[in-house]
């Protein structure tokens, strides 16, 4: 009985003692009141869209912190705040709206929340990057809507926003949204006929700021699902031999159920290729590709892979790369494009996806084929990595579209 009650006293005094910690958890961690003093030798050394700010901390024994208040968009007011460790010679200051002259304010903070006197630094900020990569837009048409280019050479994360003007309507609208680090980006906003379209893109960055707007008409180009009725098995010596009594002409039959194409399991060299022509000339926009079911993520489904095309009426055998550039020829046949299937979007492992993932990867994944690939009769797919690593592919099913006028 006395163990028990000395068990509730040491419980209440815990709880009394946790909450009593929770009260004080704002309190100053030092006694100390003395008014630090302040940085000095102070230098700056600017960069696109902030400057790096470097110093020498004062004498006093108890700071804890160098804090940077600014307004990086005077038009607005916004104002950003940032610190550095006393461990810290220096300090970042970023997001600021224009290439133009700012005032910083530096203080230095004690462990009991003592500021120091303010110090003003004037800084000049290079061209911000969201300002530099709106000046790299081109917009342009593609099947189906527009496609939209920019060049990032900083390589810093922005947003490339496009915007829709319905017919009728007073105003636009975001109709979708890229977010990027990369040094080029390309990508298409599909979705309308090809009557005359209005649209506007404009360059965002993670501090808010926005570029100015570009607006632009473009007539979107026509494009269909090209008559797989006319597709034909056109193997070449280089193409991976297909095993266990599947076919290539699967890969077109409207079935992602049953076989499709599967290349023997042997030791061979990467990629696995196979070949089929289109019975047409056409510019291809997209296409949609079906793994094969109850495999996802896995086995022989194709990862990394490539697709090569050739407009000539009989295109010779080419022994394909493991990778090649984008646009690279290579006797009758040029790169159209080079592909990763994305893994599960849960973040599971591809070993053990979740039924979503499994239900995302049998709905088929889209790829857009190079804006710039020319007219093709023949396509080659060459899987340069299947999700088990092994040196077999598959799939079920492929559906292409674009235009053959």
């Amino acid at each position: 009985m006395n163990n028990k009650y000395i068990f509730l006293t040491f419980t209440l005094l815990l709880a009394v003692i946790a909450c009593t910690k929770v009260k004080d958890y704002n309190d100053p961690i030092s006694g100390d009141k003395t008014k630090p003093g302040v940085i000095s030798n102070i230098k700056v050394a600017n960069f696109n869209g902030g400057s790096h700010i470097t110093y020498s901390l004062p004498s006093s024994g108890n700071v804890l912190y160098v804090k940077a208040e600014y307004v990086i968009d005077e038009k607005t007011g916004k104002k950003r705040q940032t610190k550095s460790s006393y461990y810290s010679d220096s300090i970042m200051v970023q997001g600021f709206a224009e290439k133009k002259e700012y005032s910083v304010t530096l203080t230095t903070v004690t462990r009991s929340n003592v500021e120091s006197d303010p110090v003003t630094v004037k800084v000049f900020p290079d061209t911000p990057v969201y300002k530099q990569v709106a000046k790299t837009i081109r917009m342009q048409p593609d099947f189906g809507g527009l496609n939209v280019q920019t060049e990032n050479v900083n390589k810093k994360p922005v947003g490339v926003i496009v915007l829709y003007k319905p017919a009728g309507s007073d105003r636009y609208s975001i109709y979708e949204q890229k977010f990027s680090d990369f040094a080029a980006l390309s990508f298409s906003s599909r979705g309308f006929d090809t009557l005359p379209k209005q649209f506007a893109v404009y360059i965002t960055d993670q501090w808010g700021n926005n570029s100015d707007t570009l607006f632009q008409t473009i007539k979107p180009l026509f494009e269909k699902e090209l008559d797989k009725s006319k597709f034909f098995a056109n193997a070449l010596p280089s193409d991976g031999r297909i095993g266990f009594g599947w076919a290539l002409s699967n890969l077109w039959n409207g079935n992602t159920g049953g076989t499709g194409w599967h290349t023997v399991q042997e030791n061979v060299p990467l990629p696995i290729v196979c070949t089929f022509g289109l019975g047409v000339s056409a510019k291809i926009s997209r296409f949609v590709l079906y793994g094969r079911s109850g495999y996802e993520y896995g086995h022989g489904n194709p990862k990394v892979f490539s697709i090569w095309g050739s407009d000539k009426p009989a295109p010779a055998d080419q022994v394909l790369p493991v990778f090649a550039e984008e646009g690279t020829i290579l006797g009758d046949w040029v790169n159209m494009g080079n592909y990763v299937w994305p893994g599960p979007p849960s973040g599971a492992p591809p070993a053990s996806p979740t039924a979503t993932d499994r239900a995302v990867f049998n709905r088929g994944m889209e790829f857009n084929v190079l804006f710039t690939a020319p007219k093709t009769r023949f396509i080659r797919m060459a899987v340069t990595e299947s999700w088990s690593g092994a040196t077999f592919a598959h799939a079920m099913e492929i559906t292409l579209f674009g235009n053959t006028n």
